[in-house]
């Protein structure tokens, strides 16, 4: 909780009355949850990236729904969605038993102590991210992992766009950069996998937001592989003809959504016109490397 919350007595979150039981360690802890209402959550605009920008609470200070989506063991450091908890077959228990120490050091190695007993902030709500890509590296595909992860590599780099504000000159901006481009690469097979079915992508739809206050859906998925292809072109691909042919595919792809947006009145305005303004802007980048006119 911030000093101003704790200084006038205003409470931004609560422990659940229920216990959580970790299924890796069997540490018994309560989850920490956010109030709602109450005048906590002030929002702002929403950004390119489809992240929601919340001002700074006068009576709260800095409230973030995001802290708290993530279940976090405070003593092994497993960490899931809560739909995700419990469902582990043995090899991911062994597997993510045996990575705890692992866990913790990698962790610590980047955002110093780490102590999940306490109330969440924006530290915490960044290691939780970071620790979510690394469980589910060792879940299976039962679970559609790779949605998931690039759903929390995305809210991570957001999360270390603010500690690198908070804390310039340590670093951060480089996590969050290489946190954006692991997010390029997952959304990019999350689109493969939603042709493919090799994961049960119906399963993260729930949460493919990217953020908690609008589920943009699959429609998300499509335009956040799109802007993510064109804001990390140079780093996703080594030279300039496998750049072009990196950009008319997500060209192609983000057609699907500026065509259906086009054709169908249901589909919200917001998405369909930053899809059109990035959809002109491939159009233009393609057209100067030569490419299809």
């Amino acid at each position: 909780m911030t000093a101003t919350a704790l200084a006038q007595g205003k409470k931004i979150s609560f422990r659940n009355k229920e216990d959580t039981v970790c299924p890796i360690c069997s540490e018994v802890h309560q989850r920490e949850s956010m109030f709602q209402g109450g005048g906590r959550l002030i929002a702002g605009k929403l950004t390119q990236e489809l992240r929601r920008l919340y001002e700074k609470n006068k009576k709260f200070g800095r409230v973030s729904p995001n802290d708290y989506v993530l279940n976090v063991c405070p003593r092994c450091l497993y960490t899931a969605f809560p739909k995700d908890w419990s469902s582990l077959d043995a090899d991911e228990l062994a597997k993510l038993r045996e990575s705890a120490e692992i866990r913790r050091k990698n962790i610590e190695s980047i955002m110093g102590p780490t102590d999940f007993y306490q109330e969440r902030n924006l530290i915490l709500g960044a290691a939780s991210y970071l620790l979510a890509i690394e469980c589910y590296q060792s879940r299976k595909v039962t679970v559609a992992p790779t949605p998931k992860k690039a759903v929390c590599a995305v809210r991570g780099a957001w999360y270390f766009d603010d500690v690198n504000t908070e804390f310039p000159g340590m670093g951060y901006d480089k996590i969050r950069d290489l946190l954006y481009q692991k997010s390029a690469g997952w959304y990019t097979d999350t689109m493969e996998i939603m042709q493919s079915g090799s994961e049960p992508v119906d399963a993260a739809s729930y949460l493919l937001g990217p953020d908690t206050d609008k589920n943009w859906g699959f429609d998300g998925v499509i335009y956040l592989s799109a802007y993510l292809t064109m804001k990390f072109k140079e780093e996703l691909a080594s030279d300039s003809a496998s750049k072009l042919n990196l950009l008319i595919r997500a060209k192609r792809t983000l057609s699907r959504l500026y065509g259906s947006g086009k054709a169908s009145k249901s589909k919200p305005s917001v998405i369909i016109d930053m899809a059109k303004e990035l959809y002109d802007e491939y159009n233009k980048i393609i057209e100067e490397m030569g490419g299809e006119k």
